[in-house]
């Protein structure tokens, strides 16, 4: 396997330097709303670039890739599935989020229920943040530098990466991160295009070839499907079932239940409550900005099946069988890596030293520490906002805007540190980069989207029952982590991730609901800016008929949901 010449190590380094470089230069500082929310001035490319770049990270870069390399393409579910959340999320939660003035969503949960739902919203965020997003995004910078630099140590690596990250991240702020997003969005998407292109080059041939050779490696048996087997789960025949987005229900990955169930519960979390993503948009200069923002975000996910799926799927044809014993790559039980089918978390990496030429391979490697490096500023930042707005400015409420941008820097550089710690630990809870990354979210999200939908469409909720209900379902999702550590109970560990995300969702809809309905009802001027109403739709379209048909939030969501179809239609 091929390593860096002297051009790309050029190329890689002129990145890093110039990103912080720049990232620094546009920094924003002047107040806490400058800092933590670039001063509400984004307008709707950034939004939506920033809002694509933050998810689109390396960590999932990666995960894509392996998950395509195991024929679990319905991994495309989440993708486009996003459009659909991210419209939902533009007509009636955005509206509210931004009139509000809110900084962060648990504040908003503040608002609407009490302060009780959201400390816990916030520990959990913080939680999260640590433990998906940053940690995630510096365990795939890890792997990519690992092979580049085998005898440099993992730590010094990853402590490298954080403070690159970190370096531009605690003096410029949100804009800081926002502006350095867009150029790493671009750099991703370029990268992402050469990569498949290459591949396709090796394979010698266009779609068509890649599904014929696939056919072929399925029917001599030449792809290992022998865990599948052993547990009863679905293993598809040929190609077109391979790139079937609908599985029936004994796939381990994603029957077809949870496409209908889970996904929508996990996607809802991530682009409409999660701090991480959501403040992109509560940066937007208005109400408009942040729709054609959040759509176009949307319409950027719908390209990801053909740049970042595919290549999975062609370096399952290309090097399944590829001897990589020589890069040490230790497995979890302490063995070594003999080939890719041991370790798919490595397919992407594998692909850019195997497929790139001299000076690409530069480029490319900075686009993926770029997206790291992305995700994990973009972490820090909403993680310390958190703090200091939910907690550090609850507690000094006399702390002056300065004062809580500092609050707000410490924050960011004891984030570091954590999440540096836990990144030796993501592969000891699971062997899957992307099964960690969903399984995580499944636990933490559905209280926390109970209480958010509830609040938003059900004047009855109370505050009382939004508190119960996150408490219980916390506790609930605690519970099934640790069976899975020690073992408790093996029906619960084989129970599917989004099986479990729906009990759970369940749940905590029923108590919230029971509670609310034995405990006094909120006062109508507490639910009054909180809960969506009839009149709001009709004093919008009203609103809208002074916009030119372009310029109108809704048609162009009828027209991507058209796109939408159309492509999910393809690979139904």
């Amino acid at each position: 396997m091929g390593g860096l010449s002297t051009i790309d190590l050029v190329v890689i380094a002129f990145y890093l330097i110039g990103i912080v470089i720049y990232g620094i230069s546009k920094s924003k500082r002047g107040s806490s709303e400058d800092y933590f929310l670039g001063g509400r001035t984004m307008t709707w490319p950034i939004v939506g670039i920033a809002l694509f770049s933050a998810n689109i990270s390396s960590s999932t870069l990666v995960g894509l890739a392996s998950d395509g390399f195991q024929t679990n393409v319905n991994v495309f579910n989440y993708e486009w599935f996003a459009v659909v959340v991210l419209i939902f999320f533009s007509i009636f939660f955005l509206p509210f989020y931004l009139k509000s003035k809110v900084y962060t969503m648990p504040e908003f949960l503040e608002r609407r229920y009490d302060r009780r739902s959201r400390y816990y919203f916030s520990f959990v965020t913080i939680i999260g943040n640590v433990m998906v997003d940053t940690a995630a995004s510096l365990y795939v910078g890890s792997i990519v530098l690992k092979l580049l630099f085998p005898e440099t140590s993992s730590t010094v690596i990853i402590i490298g990466l954080a403070i690159a990250a970190a370096a531009y991240t605690i003096p410029g702020g949100l804009n800081s991160v926002i502006q350095t997003e867009v150029i790493q969005a671009v750099l991703l998407i370029i990268g992402s295009c050469l990569l498949t292109y290459f591949a396709f080059q090796e394979l010698g041939g266009g779609w068509e070839a890649m599904m014929d050779k696939l056919n072929v490696m399925l029917d001599n048996g030449d792809v290992n499907f022998k865990d599948r087997a052993a547990n009863g789960k679905y293993i598809p025949a040929n190609s077109d079932e391979v790139f079937s987005l609908v599985r029936p229900i004994n796939d381990e990955f994603m029957p077809w239940w949870g496409l209908l169930t889970g996904v929508p519960l996990l996607g809802f979390y991530f682009w409409a409550n999660n701090q991480f993503m959501v403040q992109r948009v509560l940066g937007a200069k208005d109400l408009n900005h942040g729709r054609w923002g959040a759509l176009f975000a949307g319409l950027l996910k719908l390209p990801v099946i053909f740049i970042m799926i595919v290549p999975g799927v062609l370096a399952l044809i290309l090097f399944n069988t590829l001897d990589i014993s020589g890069l040490n790559y230790p497995l979890p039980n302490g063995e070594m890596c003999q080939n890719l089918s041991d370790c798919p978390n490595l397919t992407y990496p594998v692909l850019l030293f195997q497929l790139l030429p001299t000076g690409v391979l530069g480029l490319v490697v900075a686009g993926l520490l770029a997206a790291m490096m992305s995700s994990v500023s973009a972490t820090f930042n909403s993680a310390s906002t958190l703090i200091t707005m939910d907690f550090v400015k609850q507690l000094r409420p006399e702390m002056t805007s300065k004062q809580l941008v500092r609050a707000g820097q410490i924050a960011t550089l004891v984030l570091v540190v954590l999440a540096s710690l836990w990144v030796p630990f993501i592969e000891k809870v699971s062997d899957s980069l992307w099964g960690y990354l969903q399984a995580v979210i499944a636990f933490t999200c559905p209280p926390v989207v109970s209480a958010f939908l509830l609040g938003m469409f059900w004047k009855r909720a109370t505050s009382s029952g939004a508190f119960i209900s996150l408490l219980v379902g916390g506790a609930v999702a605690l519970f099934m982590v640790l069976s899975m550590v020690f073992e408790i109970s093996p029906e619960l560990n084989e129970m599917h991730f989004l099986m479990k995300a729906n009990i759970l969702f369940v749940i905590s809809v029923v108590l919230h609901v029971v509670v609310s309905l034995v405990t006094p009802a909120p006062s109508p001027e507490s639910i009054q800016d909180y809960t969506y109403r009839k009149e709001l739709f009709t004093e919008e379209s009203e609103e809208l008929k002074a916009l030119p048909w372009y310029k109108n939030y809704r048609i162009l969501s009828i027209l991507l949901l058209i796109l939408t179809a159309l492509l999910v239609g393809w690979f139904w």
